[in-house]
Order: C-alpha cells, then structure tokens, then sequence
C-alpha cells in the first residue's frame, strides 16, 4: 500500500507551497488560498501523506459543508489511497451518525427523524399557536431562521437571554423552548439540532468524547472559514 500510495502522490504536480502544506504529520496544519486553488487538492493528498507515515485511515475524518464536496474528497481521495477507511463527510451527516449510536443520551430514541425546513416550519406554526403569542410582524419563516441563527451560534434554549429593548429577542425567549418541546415530543431532531444536539452530547458524555478524541487522531476541515460556532466547538471538542 505504501509503494502504492508514493507512486500515485509523485504523479500529482503540487506547488512548493502545496508541498509544505501536505508534508508535516504532526500538529496543525492551515491552508488558507482563494476558489479555484486546489485547496481540495491539498487536503486529499495531506490524508493520504498521513496514511503513507503510518497513521491508519480510520483514525482520520474529513469534513466539508455539502454532500457534494464530500463526496468528490472521498472520491479523490479513493484514487491515491484505495479501500481507505477515512470518514469523509459533512458536519451535519457526522453529528447524525453520532447521534443515532447515542440517541439515548441526549433523550432521543435512535429512530428518530430529521425535520427539514418545511417541518419546522409547521412546528413554529404550532408553538406559536399553543402560546398564544403576539408574533407581531414577524412571520414564523422569520422565527423559524432566527432559531436556526441562535442555534448556530450554539445557544441553547437554557442559555438564550433575549436582549433588552429587541422585540424579536423576546418572541423568541417563548418560541423557542415550545418548539424544542415539540420536536422531542414528536422525537424529531432540525437540522440545525444536528450540531447543537452533538455538541451537547459530548459535553455531557465524557467518556464518549475522551473514546472520539483518541480514535479521530487527525481531523481535517476544508471550508474551515465558514465553520459557525456550533461546529468549530465540534471540532474544538474532538482535538
């Protein structure tokens, strides 16, 4: 396997910063380049430089923003290092799998579902009418964004505290708690959820992350720059 992987990264022309980029095996590594720079590039052929230094491929995962991008990693990845067991995957798909091998941790049963927008949106709705609330001028698409804002920055419901003289702020100081209440009565999770609910997760199960920390010894972001706070305190969590 080494052999093989050393002739196929010797057919790859990188540059001298490229180079750099893919040679170190310890510690951490950025690669900051504008669209079109072969970052891609860069992190496939980093993974299999690690795997060609001994490091086995299951202890490495890559992550990435959209089905798409991960699955041209994975791809690439699959033409140097064939039969490699890198986990190559978005942030949400990773916090889902997570999820569903610790469903019952977090109070969730391991069938269950994932609410897209749409769903959400009906949840809102009915939050909304089970309060009895003056939403004003806000629609409950709007509510439904702003919960997806907060749960983004990685608020939870218990640490969400609206800001004075924001009326939105205080819609969403009632909205929120009956929406969450909601979705675990329906065992439903958002997608937004998916990041806020495994951060959670490895916050309350030490054991779960010391066991992930040791198994993903390298973790490689592409995009790291548009990481939001839910997902760089996932990836803070597992390093």
């Amino acid at each position: 396997m080494d052999s093989v992987i050393k002739n196929r990264l010797s057919t790859v022309e990188l540059n001298p910063q490229q180079q750099s980029a893919i040679e170190p095996v310890g510690g951490p590594v950025m690669i900051l380049a504008g669209p079109g720079s072969g970052k891609t590039r860069v992190i496939t052929h980093r993974i299999a430089r690690l795997i060609q230094a001994g490091i086995p491929s299951w202890n490495i995962v890559a992550l990435t923003f959209t089905n798409k991008a991960a699955a041209e990693m994975k791809n690439r990845l699959a033409t140097v290092v064939p039969d490699n067991q890198v986990w190559s995957s978005t942030f949400h798909r990773f916090c889902s799998r997570l999820l569903r091998q610790h469903a019952n941790l977090v109070g969730l049963g391991e069938n269950f579902s994932i609410f897209d927008a749409g769903d959400a949106r009906k949840v809102v709705k009915q939050a909304i009418v089970n309060l009895n609330v003056d939403i004003k001028n806000y629609s409950p698409d709007r509510l439904a964004n702003e919960i997806g804002r907060v749960k983004n920055a990685g608020v939870t419901v218990e640490g969400f505290a609206p800001r004075p003289g924001h009326y939105l702020d205080t819609v969403i100081a009632k909205v929120y708690p009956e929406y969450q209440n909601l979705l675990r009565i329906s065992n439903a999770v958002d997608f937004d959820d998916l990041l806020l609910t495994a951060v959670d997760l490895l916050r309350m199960a030490p054991d779960l992350r010391q066991m992930l920390d040791q198994r993903y010894e390298f973790m490689l972001v592409d995009e790291y720059q548009d990481t939001n706070v839910a997902q760089y305190q996932l990836i803070r969590m597992l390093n």
